[in-house]
Formats: C-alpha cells, structure tokens, sequence
C-alpha cells in the first residue's frame, strides 16, 4: 500500500493529498462509484428508484439482529440481511398483485423501524447514528481491499448479466422467449444492489445511498445515446462527482456524501434539458 501513496504523492502533488486519511478516501471514492454508476443504470431503467433506499434502510436492521446475535462485524450481518432482504422484495413483487413502488415502501419502512426499536434500546441508538450519513474519511487500508473485491466480482458478474439486463428491461415476455430468465436475472441484479448498497453504507450514508445510485444513471440517460454509452457515461459521472464531491468537502470542512450527491444533481439538472434533444 505504500507504493501506492508513493505513486499518488508523485502523479497528484495536491495539498488535500498530503494526509493518509484523504488518500483512502480518494481510493474509496474510485471503488465505489463505478458500482453505482454501473448498477444505477438499470435500476433507472426498470424503475426500482427506491429499491437502494430500502436496502439501505434495512441496513440498520442487518447491524440490529448482528447486536442481538452477538456478532462482532457488523458488515457480515448487514451484508447477509441486505441480500435476503433483496430477495425477499423481489419474491413478494412477482407473487403480488400490488406495484413495485407500494411493496418495496413497506419494505423500507418496516426494515427502518425494526433497527430503530432495536437499536435505540436504552437509548443506545448514538453509537450507531453514524451509518445514517456515512463517513468515507474512515476507511482503512482493509476497507479498500474488500472494496476492490467488491468491484471486482460485481464487474464480472455485470459483464454476464448485462445483455439480459437490457432485454428483460425492454420487454420481459420477448426476453423469456428468447431463453432468457428474466426472474433468475432480476434476482442476481437485485443481490448485486444488495452487496454494493452494504459495502458502501458506512462510508455513503443511509440518507444519501439511493441518490448515489439513481442521479449518475439519470444524468447520463439525459444525453446517451446507446445502451453501452449510457452505461460508460454513468460511471464516469459518478467517478468526476464522487472526486469533485470529496475535494469540495476538504475545502469547505462538510459531509463528503453530501457534497458528493450535490454534484451529482447539478450534473442531472444540467444535462436535463439536452434530453428533449
């Protein structure tokens, strides 16, 4: 890990560099952006918008039954929580006649409450108020490992999943036809969401996750013209956003999550209107 500050204090001879802590934070940023850029793409496109902010929700019931389980890490018992939760939502959308959007607000809503009552047990819900906005400026060198591995399987699995991704989101009925399993594909899309969402909620935030995973997809929808355009663009916005994001909380000492979402809006209300083009 040391060759790699090296490198960065050689190729980026900036002042907000100079300190451990932020060149995690830069890595992080690199790590987890091109997950929502990519993943947000097609929760966009198979309108689950709110899908993310019920993962992220249920985080805090993943880190409640790991308290009550007598768990030492919290990520395990999030991450494990996170992904049946995604494949509960997702069972209870196919087997029900109510909208996507009605199922997946109770999910939100009940997973927020069960980890608030249990987690605000005699009042020791503060220890743990600290996943509702994140704080990337905590990462550690293991943090990033677990990251890079997380990029790196989701990227392998998204290069499988792409294509019938994109054909299950157009028309699921053609794409069944055409030996596509739409229902296997849309529970390895959702599982993927679900690990992206638990890796990433410490550093993004309850309160920001969703917009991380949505705005980068809307802004690039805005102005692509091609599936895999579309794809590329997102990433890349949600790289530039998720560095411009953390240098503009350097220098004005505020949440690196937020500043980061804020970018990423601007970049979406400025593209908005090439759309109609």
């Amino acid at each position: 890990m040391n060759a790699v500050y090296a490198a960065m204090d050689a190729l980026l001879p900036f002042e907000w560099l100079g300190y451990t802590f932020m060149k995690n934070a830069l890595l992080a940023m690199l790590l987890i952006t091109p997950l929502f850029g990519m993943l947000g793409t097609m929760a966009v496109d198979n309108k689950m918008a709110f899908f993310s902010d019920a993962l992220g929700h249920s985080a805090l019931t993943g880190i409640a039954i790991g308290v009550v389980l007598g768990w030492q890490s919290q990520m395990a018992s999030m991450l494990i929580f996170g992904i049946v939760w995604a494949a509960l939502i997702t069972f209870v959308k196919h087997n029900s006649k109510m909208s996507a959007d009605t199922i997946i607000s109770v999910f939100s809503s009940t997973s927020i409450a069960l980890g608030l009552v249990v987690l605000s047990r005699g009042g020791a819900f503060a220890k743990y108020s600290s996943v509702l906005v994140g704080d990337v400026l905590s990462v550690t060198q293991g943090d990033l490992l677990a990251l890079l591995v997380t990029l790196i399987v989701t990227a392998a699995a998204w290069v499988l999943l792409f294509n019938p991704l994109i054909e299950t989101s157009v028309n699921a009925p053609l794409a069944q036809s055409r030996g596509v399993h739409a229902k296997a594909t849309e529970y390895c899309f959702t599982m993927l969401v679900a690990v992206a969402v638990m890796m990433s909620i410490r550093w993004v935030g309850v309160m920001l996750i969703n917009s991380l995973l949505i705005l980068p997809a809307a802004a690039s929808r805005n102005v692509a013209r091609s599936a895999a355009g579309y794809m590329r663009l997102s990433v890349l916005i949600a790289m530039v956003c998720g560095v411009a994001g953390l240098i503009l909380s350097y220098y004005m000492n505020t949440s690196a999550g937020a500043a980061v979402v804020l970018i990423c809006a601007a970049v979406y209300f400025v593209t908005l209107p090439l759309r109609r083009k």
